[in-house]
């Protein structure tokens, strides 16, 4: 009775099946299902391919193995020793997730789904099945997870934090054709890929919420930072510590090569002649009227429990936003 060869009940998530017996004999009867293929291969490489159909193997239908053979005394032999490896060419989704990076060295945190199927699958099992010894579904699906891990880190790693946070859609575009390449030189097809989730550290997203809230570079955002470290050590000092602070701030804040503003007096209106005074003053210069000390209203964050204005959309200090 003739060999046959065949890949029996391949489950819906099987992606590629070695037949375990290396023999093989002249005459012996290949049968390849639709999404399907059969490759021969031997010593390292890749060698002659089989579709759809009933296939008697002979030296006329394996001409690229035969070529190798025939370089073996005997390859007229039977049997020969090759590998046949079965691959699915159905379409398959994965699941990926990584830490990366951006320009800024700000971390990420991303994850999704990609959608793929084997394209060249001579090039696939040369790269992938033989090259990585991934011989069974999970040794594939664990080395293409690597792979895009590592893709999506070397892509991320070219854009700052407000490029991949508000322009994702262009990002996961520029990201999916990066990978694209990259898979068709492992014999694959990538069909598509999501971002379905991607963050950062509590440090980072509240950079993000001023770079989102003022649209400022990313000097601007270093500035910001400065200020708030130097407020936080000025607290610490009383009397002319605070004094001082009122001309270092506005310095720190001013852009670079832009001479900082001299800070105007603030003024009120005067309830009883409407004339226009200092904040800090008692009674009235024009008309003596007594001026009552203003009052701000002010609520707590329901996130950090800081002490904000009533009349504010979002904290200054955690930037959670206010209902």
């Amino acid at each position: 009775m003739a060999q046959v060869i065949e890949w029996k009940n391949p489950g819906p998530e099987d992606i590629v099946w070695k037949y375990p017996i290396e023999d093989i004999t002249w005459g012996a009867q290949l049968i390849v299902h639709e999404f399907e293929a059969a490759v021969f291969f031997r010593d390292g490489k890749a060698y002659d391919v089989f579709g759809l159909g009933r296939h008697t193997l002979t030296t006329l239908n394996l001409p690229l193995l035969t070529g190798i053979l025939s370089r073996i005394a005997g390859y007229r032999e039977t049997p020969f020793k090759a590998s046949v490896i079965f691959v699915s060419t159905r379409v398959f989704a994965g699941k990926y997730g990584t830490r990366a990076q951006t320009t800024e060295l700000a971390p990420l945190q991303v994850h999704g789904t990609f959608w793929f199927k084997v394209e060249e699958p001579s090039l696939f099992v040369m790269e992938v099945v033989g090259g990585q010894n991934a011989y069974t579904t999970s040794d594939v699906n664990n080395y293409l997870r690597g792979f895009l891990n590592e893709k999506i880190i070397d892509e991320l790693s070219r854009y700052d934090l407000l490029t991949v946070f508000t322009k994702l859609d262009e990002t996961s575009l520029a990201t999916k054709t990066a990978i694209l390449d990259a898979f068709k030189r492992i014999g694959l097809d990538l069909t598509d890929l999501r971002f379905e989730g991607i963050d950062t550290t509590p440090e980072y997203r509240d950079r993000l919420f001023w770079l989102r809230a003022t649209r400022a570079a990313p000097e601007e955002v270093l500035r910001m930072e400065t200020v708030k470290e130097a407020a936080r050590e000025l607290a610490k000092s009383p009397g002319a510590g605070i004094g001082t602070g009122l001309v270092l701030i506005p310095q720190i804040m001013a852009p670079t090569g832009v001479p900082a503003p001299v800070p105007s007096a603030a003024l009120i209106v005067c309830p009883s002649c409407s004339a226009r005074i200092p904040a800090a003053s008692k009674f009235c210069l024009e008309c003596g009227a007594k001026i009552a000390a203003p009052t701000t209203a002010t609520r707590n964050c329901p996130n950090c429990g800081h002490s904000v204005l009533m009349t504010a959309k979002f904290c200054p200090e955690c930037g959670h936003k206010l209902e």
